[in-house]
């Protein structure tokens, strides 16, 4: 969801506006439940039910759901026991943003990434930048010794501002061309993956769209609302550029290879995302525990979901036999696409 700074700032208010009179609605609700197995498992359910925003698109019979889980409650059961059931039916979602949270554990989803495989090696990243990578903010990065830019973030929420990305652009400006590495990140901050992304791009841009909740209804949602990538006016990269990706890239990070597929000179590469498209909101039982959920889902330019993942243009797969040799498949892949000139 990437937009210019006052489009960004418009959205965020409108929905926020939006999602906050209905999670409102949602907690004056929660208050009719008493605070026991039963009525927190029931105003759980009844959260998800008006708020969350794939039923449809994932086919999820959420009242067989009810069903199913509704008859594993009972009066005498202990926090835990309740706690494994909501984060079990929760699961039935297959939503990375889907949490409940308590005092002794968090419920999640990680089968998105867990069930492929990592195509990542820390321990490869560390030998292709040694110890003499500079650092920009949350970024590290590097020219190679065949001129191909390398640049490494791991984390969306990692701090960077424009003076960080002035100094990359700048140090990758003579070289053949710049891998972004965004694999195993798993997301952060929109605003920081917006403003990377603006130093490639050279007009605006669509790239997807978005759409709030109006309703309590499971397709009670608003008009799409188109989002742009406006480019940076400061240094911009005009040379090719592959992106590096794997199934742990998720939710910022989705959102960050759906707009560079729409920027010039820019490739991916690597295996599909974990996907994560639907901006989260929160809420509480009466118990005090939080519930996260996906409320607001997000879409490519072609107003195609994005929540189960974007396949890369070139699909490269980590070799045992280069990770022997202590070389990244998808690394060298890179540095030979680029070097070759070939799109």
């Amino acid at each position: 969801m990437f937009l210019n700074s006052n489009e960004f700032r418009q959205t965020v208010v409108t929905i926020g506006i939006s999602c906050f009179l209905f999670l409102f609605s949602a907690c004056a609700e929660i208050e009719e439940y008493e605070n026991t197995p039963r009525g927190n498992f029931e105003a759980l359910w009844k959260i998800m039910d008006e708020h969350y925003c794939f039923f449809e698109y994932k086919e999820i019979d959420w009242n067989q759901i009810h069903t199913d889980y509704s008859r594993r409650v009972s009066d005498d059961m202990n926090a835990e026991s309740l706690f494994m059931l909501m984060a079990e039916m929760l699961s039935e979602l297959k939503d990375g943003h889907v949490n409940i949270s308590s005092a002794f554990d968090v419920g999640r989803y990680w089968k998105w990434f867990e069930d492929y495989p990592s195509n990542y090696s820390q321990k490869l990243i560390d030998h292709y930048l040694g110890t003499d990578y500079q650092i920009a903010g949350g970024m590290r990065y590097k020219v190679l010794d065949d001129n191909i830019g390398y640049l490494r973030y791991a984390d969306f929420s990692s701090s960077i501002g424009d003076s960080n990305l002035d100094y990359v652009m700048d140090k990758f400006s003579s070289c053949a061309g710049m891998i972004i590495d965004v694999r195993n990140n798993g997301g952060g901050t929109l605003t920081n993956s917006e403003l990377i992304a603006s130093r490639f791009f050279n007009q605006k841009t669509l790239v997807g769209y978005m759409q709030h909740k109006t309703g309590k209804g499971h397709n009670d949602f608003s008009t799409p609302s188109p989002k742009y990538i406006e480019p940076s006016t400061r240094l911009r990269y005009q040379k090719p550029v592959v992106v590096l990706t794997n199934r742990r890239c998720y939710s910022a990070t989705n959102d960050f290879v759906n707009a560079m597929r729409s920027a010039p000179n820019v490739t991916t590469l690597g295996d599909k995302t974990g996907g994560g498209s639907g901006l989260p909101f929160s809420s509480e039982l009466p118990n005090g525990w939080s519930v996260r959920f996906s409320a607001c889902p997000m879409y490519d330019a072609n107003m195609q979901q994005i929540e189960f993942g974007i396949d890369p243009d070139i699909p490269v797969a980590l070799q045992e036999e280069d990770f022997q040799q202590g070389f990244d498949t998808l690394i060298e892949s890179a540095r030979r696409f680029l070097k070759d000139g070939q799109k």
